[in-house]
């Protein structure tokens, strides 16, 4: 998303950002439950794909959904829904409490970028200082295009239409790392403007979403496909990586040491091979190999995930047993 970017009323595309505290014990209810109300979703005229995001560290359990759609008209007639009512009405005892909802109008789909996070910023801006909040909004961006890790940020105006006035104004932005919007919202600056924006807003609200080792990762609906759990991506990622470590080592390592390479520029060398190998070769066959336990819509239950794991750790064993017997 660009640095600089907002979105009015005239765009096309409409997304919501649903987050909604679930309960400690039902989680796995959860899962299941929000997989129905996914593929519920891509049945509906103009969807584009849907996201879910587990909690980040300090946000009480609070799992966000993000549906997108090719129009307000598109997601109107999801939210609106009977179907949507019956999947809200099964999973009523699944939540702490009512979901917080924001629908932003407008803005592209994100790239997405390894270990990158993004915050979602909710405004309830008071009635004729619109203006106002504006200028303080474009300030706050200027002060935010300084702090390390940014990545840009959309501003995104009240939607009207849906299920009756979306009244707040939405900031969405993006940093790099965890640390580094971390950094960003416990800042003396952001302070700052924050009891500087007090008199033309009068609440506000924060949410974070990201996922890691997501450009290895691509399922459902392309790039707006749910990224399975971080440990399964983990898991993975080893599963493909440790292999091509040592095929390397054992034979473009062995000879570019024959010929004199320094071991810098061979290091450097390696990576470059492994990482294209990951990307362009193995990844893509682990993840269809390994489909029923990476894709979330199809892993459901305790009982694939152990069964999974199992599969891989099984595989890690046979990669260290062969080339224990082959390595010198």
């Amino acid at each position: 998303m660009g640095s600089r970017a907002s979105r009015d009323a005239g765009a096309d595309s409409a997304t919501v950002v649903i987050s909604q505290k679930v309960r400690a014990d039902r989680v796995e209810e959860y899962r299941r439950w929000q997989d129905r109300t996914n593929e519920a979703a891509r049945a509906f005229a103009g969807f584009e794909g849907a996201e879910v995001y587990s909690p980040e560290t300090g946000e009480e359990n609070a799992w966000v959904a993000v549906f997108r759609f090719s129009g307000v008209d598109h997601l109107t007639a999801w939210l609106n829904s009977r179907r949507r009512q019956e999947l809200l009405a099964e999973g009523q005892e699944l939540f702490e409490g009512p979901p917080t909802q924001e629908v932003l109008r407008g803005g592209a789909a994100p790239e997405r970028a390894p270990e990158a996070i993004t915050a979602v910023i909710s405004h309830e801006v008071r009635p004729g200082q619109e203006q106002r909040f504006l200028r303080w909004q474009a300030k706050t961006l200027k002060a935010q295009e300084k702090a390390p890790g940014f990545m840009g940020s959309e501003l995104f105006k009240p939607v009207q239409g849906v299920q009756g006035v979306q009244e707040r104004w939405v900031v969405v932005f993006r940093f790099d790392t965890r640390e580094h919007l971390d950094a960003w919202l416990a800042s003396d600056v952001r302070a700052e403007l924050l009891e500087e924006g007090r008199n033309c807003f009068a609440s506000y609200d924060v949410r974070k979403v990201g996922s890691a080792f997501s450009g290895w990762f691509r399922f459902g609906e392309g790039a707006q496909g749910r990224a399975p759990p971080n440990w399964k991506q983990a898991m993975s990622v080893l599963l493909a990586l440790y292999p091509t470590v040592m095929v390397l080592n054992l034979t473009e390592g062995a000879e570019l040491n024959g010929v004199g390479v320094p071991g810098y520029i061979g290091l450097f060398i390696g990576n470059m091979l492994s990482v294209s190998a990951l990307t362009w070769l193995l990844m893509p066959l682990v993840n269809k190999a390994l489909a029923f336990w990476l894709v979330p819509a199809r892993a459901c239950g305790r009982r694939v995930d152990l069964v999974g794991a199992a599969v891989v750790v099984l595989c890690y064993l046979v990669t260290i047993a062969v080339f224990g017997l082959i390595a010198p």
